[in-house]
This record gives C-alpha cells, sequence and structure tokens, in this order.
C-alpha cells in the first residue's frame, strides 16, 4: 500500500526536526521517516566527551531553548541527545523509526519514497539525512600496508582503547583538536594537519562565528583570520600543557607510523583519522540530480533540477551553517516558507528569523 502525504522528510535529526516544528505550526500534512531507533539523530552516535562550540542558549532549534547543563559550560553530545528527544515529544512530531529509506522516484505529479516499510508519495520531499553516515578518509599512499589500528572519527568512543599506545591524529579540525586533548593525556600522540591550526581566542565560541559566517555571506566584513578551531575547556588545558603542537602532513603511511617527505618517520600504532563527513545522499541516487563533486546543484535549498526536492542540513552547500542546530533552525524556516508557498499554503512566517 502506498501512503500519500504532502510533505515528508527524511530524517529525524535536529534538520529534520526543526522543518518538523515549523510545518506542525502551520499545520501541513507530512510525516518524517528516521532510520534511527530512538530520537537523537547522529549525536547518539558521538563520542561522551564532545561539546557543542556554543552555550546552550545558542545551540537551540525554533520554540525551545537548550537547557543549561549541570554546572553550566558547553552541552555535551548526550546534553544534545536528551535535548533533541524531548523537542519531538513537546511538538508531538510524526516521526515514524525505523524506517530505513532506500529510494526516492520521480512518479507522475509526486515523488515516490521507497522505503524498508513500504512506500509514500509526497508532493515535495525533504531530505534531512545529514553526513554522519559517510566518513571520509583521504587516500595515502601504503593506507592499506599499515598494521596498526585505524578508525576515523565516527567509530571514535574515548580514549581508553589508546592507553600507553602511539597515536597518529590527522585533522585540522574541532573533532581533531577535541580527540587529541583527551588522547594525549594516556597515549603519546602526533597531530598532523595540512595547514597550521588556528585556535580561537578564549572568549570567541560558536555565536561569534555563527555571527561572523552571517555578516560575510551578506557582503559584509569576514572572519578574517580569527582562527577555526574553538577553545573548548578541554582544548584549553591540552594547549595549556602543550599537547597542541601540529606536524606537517605526512607523505606516505608505512607499515608500522608514517613519514614525511624529507624521510623522517614516526612510529605509530593507531591512526585516528579526523577528515571528515560527505552528505548522504544515497537513497536520492535514481533522481541523477548530482552535478560535479557529487554535490547536488541547489538554490537555497532546493534542487534546482527537482524542485520537489530540498536539501536541509548538510553545511553551507544547503544553508550557512546549517550542519549545526542554530543553523539549521534557521533555514528550516526559510525552507518551509518555500515549501508550503509552492503547496499554496500560507505558512505565516516570516523568511528570516
Amino acid at each position: 500500500m502506498t501512503r500519500l502525504v504532502d510533505v515528508l522528510v527524511i530524517g529525524g535529526g535536529q534538520a529534520g526536526l526543526a522543518a518538523g516544528y515549523y510545518l506542525r505550526r502551520a499545520g501541513a500534512h507530512f510525516v518524517i521517516l528516521d532510520a534511527q531507533d530512538r530520537p537523537g539523530g547522529a549525536w547518539r552516535h558521538a563520542w561522551p566527551s564532545l561539546r557543542l562550540f556554543s552555550p546552550a542558549q545558542h545551540s537551540s532549534l525554533p520554540g525551545r531553548m537548550m537547557p543549561v547543563p549541570p554546572g553550566g559550560g558547553y552541552p555535551s553530545a548526550a546534553d544534545t541527545v536528551a535535548y533533541l528527544a524531548d523537542y519531538e515529544q513537546r511538538y508531538d512530531l510524526p516521526v515514524l523509526r525505523p524506517v530505513q529509506v532506500h529510494a526516492v522516484r520521480r512518479g507522475g505529479e509526486r515523488l515516490t519514497v521507497e522505503t524498508d516499510a513500504g512506500a509514500w508519495q509526497a508532493r515535495i520531499v525533504i531530505s534531512a539525512t545529514g553526513t554522519w553516515w559517510r566518513p571520509y578518509v583521504p587516500h595515502h599512499p601504503g593506507i592499506r600496508d599499515f598494521q596498526g589500528e585505524q578508525l576515523h572519527t565516527a567509530g571514535y568512543r574515548g580514549p581508553e582503547p589508546f592507553r600507553g599506545r602511539r597515536v597518529v591524529i590527522v585533522g585540522g579540525a574541532n573533532s581533531a583538536a577535541q580527540i587529541l586533548a583527551e588522547v594525549s593525556t594516556v597515549a603519546d600522540t602526533t597531530w598532523v594537519t595540512l595547514r597550521p591550526p588556528r585556535l580561537l581566542p578564549d572568549d570567541i565560541d560558536g555565536r561569534a562565528l555563527f555571527t561572523l559566517a552571517t555578516r560575510r555571506a551578506q557582503g559584509g566584513d569576514g572572519i578574517g583570520d580569527l582562527g577555526d578551531i574553538v577553545a573548548v575547556p578541554p582544548v584549553r588545558e591540552a594547549r595549556d600543557r602543550g599537547a597542541l603542537k601540529a606536524e606537517p602532513m605526512f607523505h606516505r603511511i608505512t607499515l608500522d607510523g608514517i613519514a614525511w617527505p624529507d624521510g623522517t618517520g614516526q612510529a605509530a600504532d593507531a591512526i585516528i583519522w579526523c577528515t571528515g563527513f560527505r552528505p548522504a545522499l544515497g537513497h536520492l541516487a535514481p533522481l541523477r540530480l548530482r552535478g560535479r563533486g557529487g554535490l547536488i546543484p541547489v538554490e537555497g535549498t532546493r534542487a534546482i533540477d527537482e524542485p520537489r526536492l530540498h536539501l536541509l542540513g548538510y553545511g553551507d552547500w544547503t544553508g550557512l551553517a546549517s550542519a549545526t542546530l542554530i543553523g539549521a533552525a534557521r533555514t528550516a524556516r526559510q525552507t518551509i516558507v518555500e515549501v508550503l508557498a509552492s503547496l499554496g499554503v500560507s505558512s505565516g512566517l516570516r523568511t528570516s528569523r
């Protein structure tokens, strides 16, 4: 049996819930399909010590502030999961789980969404599957020959498995800095980056970054040389004990470590790849929309070659900082205004927050 719906959202993480909030507020006929068996999205799979880059009051979805964690400070992954679960329940969002979406296809006036729980037909589909499910590890000579352990950020769960070992951490962004900060307390670590990492001043966090990025997107002053890495408390502590010294990118991976172009090497028992993610878009393959670089050309969040499809929460590609909580909230608002207009429904929402 094929079910009919006006709007179908794929993904029940932060972006999908933000879209659901505005759809619920407008009285739309919609459903959210989530592949996970519990609320929380990708945050459920993050390592326990992961911290947001902004205080709770600046890391919230529309309509409900994130509670300040006990003791204050930056919310953890567990705090964020609890918040998303409460948010979903508070607004009675129609999330069906676990439902795995296999494919989205054109089907006349509607898009057909094929799942392991049957098929839906929707006038509008919003893909909000994020990136966590597609960890990216760049190819390096010798990567398959390394005899030690290799894992990506997505598989990291904490420092204890690395106690007493020699660990190479690859990547120059926030995840690498946070993982390095705690692994370096139990292991001999080497930090390797493409470019010299830059820490933000201690009084700058995600709030300022979002404001500056917004200004840049609007044609104003850019971020300049502020830096890339937010100095959350564990990172500050690692910096103060001298653990944040980075080496340039190695040339190749050896059987038992890494080597630089000048012939020097470093032995390693493990390599942790903090090298980012790619958008999880496999379910959209039947639409044949991808352009150069594997991304789908969009105008805002709407796919240019399939206007019944919107992509939400994948980063700057589909909205300024839309892979963050506050960015997802702002992008979702504009998206739902456009979605409802295409359905001939007045949203009652302004186009900016």
